[in-house]
């Protein structure tokens, strides 16, 4: 699978683990930085072009993350096309449903609650949850007008 990654500062050690993990296991990983650390750093700056690339290819995904992935979020959710979900270590159902009922098709993590374990686990998940379409798919189509 083609998988976008992002971060700022926050969660730039993360964001090269998952990077590596992901290669690992066979997906095609485009990295849009931060590729240091800067603390003065601003998300946004990797965030859209992340977000903008997988609009552009509906069949690939995105994983940005920032200290609480809220942010993150907030500047994908900006992009036409773009369903961003928020994960940052609540109930792992939250990580299916995110896929199963909204199609979300960037996942948005806090980096400062979780674990490289727990998000691998997590990644897992994600990426093999089906979407549901049926009733949900017409919601999807709401958003995108």
């Amino acid at each position: 699978m083609k998988i976008h990654v992002a971060t700022d500062h926050a969660g730039l050690e993360l964001k090269n683990s998952i990077r590596d993990y992901l290669i690992n296991n066979g997906h095609d990983v485009t990295d849009h930085g931060a590729h240091e650390y800067d603390a003065l750093d601003d998300y946004p700056d990797f965030i859209f072009p992340c977000a903008h690339a997988v609009a552009k290819d509906p069949s690939s995904r995105g994983i940005i993350l920032g200290g609480s992935g809220q942010g993150e979020a907030m500047a994908a959710n900006r992009v036409k096309g773009v369903r961003a979900a928020v994960f940052y270590n609540g109930p792992s159902e939250i990580v299916k449903l995110s896929r199963e009922h909204n199609n979300a098709n960037i996942l948005s993590l806090g980096a400062r609650f979780m674990t490289e374990d727990e998000i691998h686990s997590i990644l897992e998940m994600w990426l093999s949850e089906p979407f549901g379409e049926g009733r949900h798919q017409k919601r999807i189509d709401k958003l995108d007008q």
